[in-house]
Order: structure tokens, then sequence, then C-alpha cells
């Protein structure tokens, strides 16, 4: 055995988007990720869209001698995919490698460093305002991805309050792209009566693709209809070093036994108000019908695939 075939190897396991950009900006996070583990196996996998998918991944390790692997969710939080999809697959393939164990690590979470990391991305954008600048009269605005699980919706608008008391914006609140509401639109306009003449507008996602371009889009239109309204589009956290701390923070965590997901609020355990009926629902994945189909570089063209369907299992 190899140095690198004595420990667990790792696989970071991405979401997957159509979009070119986004997925180069994981493979990139990826890449660092390797960098600060040069002693062991690790490779990437996609649950959709892109490629390699997870059983790539997998394979790839197993050819080279990996019979532990621990993988890596690239979640924000931990919602359908990460409680449901991913281990899915992971389960599945340990069935089908014999002899091979693989951990599941467990998403970033609400992390002191991740919002620390967010706080830099706003910090940087309030450049944008201009020396008269003043938090205390500007409107801070969050978003998040928007899932089916409530209880990871919630994890978002938890970091916006952290977020609005930790650097004492005049007001703050979470909207999301998709899937739950309020959508971007809708909350911009209805905050627009606060008559905030400052607006940031940061959306909390790891890469980019087409969400986040649509919400810098509605951002755009925003300031169109209210010209009165200095709006700032700040970036979204990307690979910034706090990030790649918390990515190893959880590989740790995962390899030593201790990273545990939230059971307590987990909607596939007990009942939450409005999803009573998913308690005990089997634990399986939905993505086979776009697993490794590309991303629009393979074709040319758009597929429209803007993640409107809701995520339940």
């Amino acid at each position: 055995m190899t140095e690198a075939t004595n420990k667990p190897a790792i696989l970071v396991v991405g979401h997957g988007s159509r979009d070119v950009d986004g997925v180069g900006e994981f493979m990139k996070l990826a890449e660092h990720f390797t960098q600060q583990h040069p002693d062991r196996l690790c490779t990437t996998g996609f649950l959709e869209f892109a490629r390699p998918v997870i059983a790539d991944g997998v394979e790839k390790l197993v050819a080279q001698g990996a019979t532990e692997i621990i993988a890596v969710p690239g979640m924000l939080m931990a919602a359908g995919h990460a409680k449901n999809d991913i281990p899915s697959e992971l389960n599945t393939l340990m069935q089908e490698f014999e002899g091979v164990n693989i951990t599941y690590g467990t998403e970033l979470g609400v992390d002191p460093k991740m919002i620390q990391a967010a706080s830099e991305r706003i910090v940087d954008s309030e450049k944008q305002f201009g020396d008269d600048y003043d938090r205390k009269d500007t409107l801070l605005v969050v978003v998040g991805r928007g899932a089916s699980d409530p209880d990871a919706n919630s994890n978002i608008t938890k970091i916006t309050r952290v977020l609005e008391e930790g650097l004492g914006f005049g007001w703050a609140f979470t909207c999301f792209s998709g899937v739950t509401t309020p959508l971007v639109p809708e909350a911009l306009e209805r905050a627009h009566g606060l008559g905030f003449k400052r607006v940031i507008i940061f959306p909390y996602f790891l890469f980019t693709g087409r969400l986040v371009k649509k919400i810098y889009q509605w951002a755009d239109e925003y300031q169109a209809a209210h010209p009165d309204v200095q709006v700032v589009k700040a970036d979204y956290l990307n690979d910034h070093p706090l990030v790649m701390q918390t990515f190893d923070d959880k590989f740790n965590e995962a390899e030593a036994g201790t990273g545990n997901m939230n059971c307590q609020m987990c909607q596939y355990r007990v009942q939450i108000l409005g999803n009573e009926q998913k308690v005990g629902l089997p634990q399986e994945g939905h993505h086979h019908h776009v697993r490794g189909s590309g991303t629009d570089a393979d074709d040319g063209h758009d597929h429209g695939h803007s993640h409107g369907h809701t995520h339940d299992h």
C-alpha cells in the first residue's frame, strides 16, 4: 500500500449544475481542498448534470486502492440532497463495491467561520457606497437557495439574523431563489416600503450558476425600477479561506466520527409543522434522470432546468 491509500480517501461531493461557470468554481474549490491533503487520494463527484458523477468518483478511488472513503458534501445546508439523495447513492455504491466503506460527512451548516466569511463578502461590497455610507441606514437582503425542508430554510434565516446584529444593519431579511417563499422580487418590493435608500443583496451560495445569475438579474431589475435606491450586489461565498477551513473541519469530524446532522428538526424523523406526512419516508434519491446529463457546454443549448421542483422525497 502507498502512503495515500493508508489513510481514508476523500470524495468531495457537489450538487452539480448545467452552468459551466458554477461547475468550474466547484472544481477549483475541490482542487484547493485536495492541496490541503496531499497525503490522501482525493477526487470529486456530482449529484446531477455535471460529470464525473458520484459513482465515477468512488470507482476512481477504489481503482487506486482505496477501501475507506470519506464523502464530504459541498452543501451549505442539509435538505433533501444532503439527507436523502447523496446518502442513498453512497449506500448503493457500498453494496456494489464489496469491502469498501464510505463515511458520510455533514454539511457546512450554521458555522461561525461560514458566518465570518459571509460578513467579509458583505463588508467588501460596502466599498461601492461611498464615503457617507452608514450601515444603520442600509437594508441587508440575504438570499438562500430555498428547499422543501423548513429546517434548512430556517438556518439561512438564522445566519441573516447573526449578520444583521453582528454588523449593525438598519434592517435585514431573508428571501429565496426558488422552491419556497418569499422569492427575491416579491421580497424586494415588499421591503421597498421600509424606505431604505441603500440595499445590499447577498446570495448565500457557494458557487455561481443559473440561480446566482438570476438573483443578480433581479437585483438589477429592482434597481432599474427604483433609481432613487442604491443597490449593491455582494459576492457569494465561493472559495473564501474560511469556507475552506470549514470544509476541513467537517472532514476531520467525519474521520473522527464526531460529525452529526441535526436530527432534532429532521422532517423525516419527527413531525415538523406542515410536513407531518414525511416522517418515516424511505431514504432514496430522485436524480436518476439528470445524473451526468451534462452542462450547457455539452450540447450548446439551455435545458431550462430552473430547479422549480420541490425536492420532496
